[in-house]
């Protein structure tokens, strides 16, 4: 089956490496422009030099709503429209305890994590997908799903994620579909605590035995993004190589 976003527009937060960067690959490739977003300038034109002419930089704040409008509205005076917004940007500034938690790192998490993905939710809303629909797509995390783990204090932040984007899927139906992604443990910098020293193919105790790829999310993120997934919103996809099913 071919997955196609021939003439549509996407919004990628996040989008200089790692997950964000992947799925801007795809849904370039997929026949999308696309305009990634992330704070620093510098790796926005790096990622874009990769990407190719299909990919547009415009530096911002996850978590800053001034920065979210101007960032759709920019997208919309370029392009005319705003099809597919994908809220990848996170932050995890705490590792350990939930307990230990300073509350400046605390609400660091919830601003760029939670706040983040609502306000340019509301951005796309109000300025285009009200009125002639569209897709959001929320990249969470399968730590959100369970509890005990190291980042506890991120994974809280994605359960709440979890919850947001199933009751936005009951507010913004039937004109905006959404849904959220819930990767296992990708191969990224952002992840690299997790997953340094272990190698790609090391027995992670899970049926598939490898972590995963930035590109394992893509494709699923294309898949939610695309035609073919016209009648599923609400739904969370979990993209963990089986390491919730082993668990």
């Amino acid at each position: 089956m071919q997955l196609s976003l021939e003439g549509k527009v996407a919004l990628v937060t996040g989008a200089s490496r790692g997950i964000g960067a992947a799925i801007a690959q795809a849904y370039a490739d997929a026949g999308a422009q696309v305009v990634l977003t992330a704070r620093k300038v510098e790796g926005l034109q790096e990622a874009v030099a990769l990407i190719g002419d299909r990919a547009h930089p415009i530096a911002a704040h996850a978590g800053d709503p001034a920065a979210a409008e101007l960032a759709v509205a920019e997208t919309i005076e370029r392009f005319g429209r705003l099809d597919v917004l994908v809220n990848n940007a996170a932050t995890n500034p705490h590792m350990g305890p939930v307990i230990d938690v300073d509350i400046p790192r605390w609400d660091k998490t919830f601003e760029v994590n939670l706040r983040g993905p609502l306000v340019w939710t509301q951005a796309a809303w109000r300025a285009w997908m009200r009125d002639n629909g569209g897709s959001v797509l929320n990249i969470a995390s399968i730590g959100g799903m369970t509890g005990g783990g190291p980042i506890g204090v991120y994974d809280t932040s994605k359960a709440a994620l979890i919850h947001l984007g199933k009751q936005l899927a009951t507010e913004l139906g039937p004109k905006v579909r959404v849904n959220t992604l819930a990767p296992g443990l990708v191969k990224t910098d952002f992840a690299r605590a997790l997953w340094e020293g272990a190698g790609d193919t090391a027995d992670y105790g899970w049926p598939l035995q490898r972590i995963g790829m930035p590109t394992d999310i893509a494709s699923a993120a294309l898949f939610l993004a695309s035609d073919a997934a016209a009648w599923i919103t609400g739904s969370l996809l979990v993209v963990d190589g089986g390491a919730m099913a082993a668990s």
